[in-house]
C-alpha cells in the first residue's frame, strides 16, 4: 500500500510540474475541483510556511513511528490504513528532500484544487484516508495487534482488583 501510494504520488506530481504552468486551472468539476499547480511550503492550507524543515522533521519521524508500529500489525484494516499513512508521509518528506529551494526545505507539489480552500496533493489524501481510518478503528476499539478489549472480561478483571490491566481477546482466528 505505500509503495503505490508513493509511486502514484510521484509520478502524479511529475506529471503536473509537466502539464500545468504557473496560475493555469483545469476545471474538473466545475470550479469545485480543478488542477492548480502551487509549490507549498508549509503544511495544509500553507500554515506555518516559514517552518519548511519542522515539516521535514515530522514526517520523518512520522515514518519511523509506523514502520516500529508495523511489527506488531495483525490487523488488515491497520494495515492499509499505516501503509496509506507512510506513503503519504514518504510522498511528501520526498518533495521537501529533493524540491527547490533546499534540501530538507523544499516546497511541496499540490496540483489538486478544491474549490477556494485548499490545494493538495495524493498523498494528502492518502494522509487523511489513514487518519480517518485510524479514527475509525479506534471508535470500534481494534488495536493494532487486530485484537479488541474484551469488555465483560475487562469489568471482571477490574472488580477482582487484582492490577493485572486489561486483557485482551484476539479477533483473529488463534494458531495452534
Amino acid at each position: 500500500m505505500a509503495l503505490g501510494v508513493l509511486i502514484l504520488d510521484q509520478v502524479s506530481k511529475f506529471l503536473a510540474v509537466q502539464s500545468l504552468s504557473d496560475g493555469q486551472r483545469i476545471n474538473l468539476l466545475g470550479d469545485w475541483l480543478t488542477l492548480y499547480l502551487v509549490y507549498n511550503p508549509g503544511a495544509a492550507f500553507s500554515f506555518a510556511s516559514g517552518a519548511t524543515w519542522i515539516f521535514t522533521i515530522i514526517a520523518s519521524v512520522v515514518i519511523v513511528v509506523v514502520i516500529r508500529v508495523s511489527r506488531s500489525l495483525g490487523s488488515v484494516w491497520w494495515s492499509l490504513c499505516l501503509g496509506l499513512l507512510l506513503g503519504g508521509a514518504g510522498g511528501n518528506l520526498i518533495d521537501r528532500l529533493v524540491r527547490e529551494p533546499s534540501f530538507g526545505q523544499g516546497h511541496v507539489v499540490d496540483f489538486i484544487a478544491y474549490g477556494n480552500l485548499f490545494v493538495g496533493n495524493v498523498a494528502d489524501i492518502a494522509i487523511v484516508f489513514a487518519a480517518i481510518g485510524v479514527a475509525v478503528l479506534a471508535v470500534l476499539g481494534i488495536e493494532v495487534d487486530g485484537s479488541r478489549p474484551s469488555k465483560d472480561h475487562d469489568d471482571a478483571e477490574d472488580s477482582a482488583g487484582d492490577g493485572e490491566g486489561v486483557r485482551r481477546r484476539s479477533i483473529l482466528p488463534e494458531n495452534e
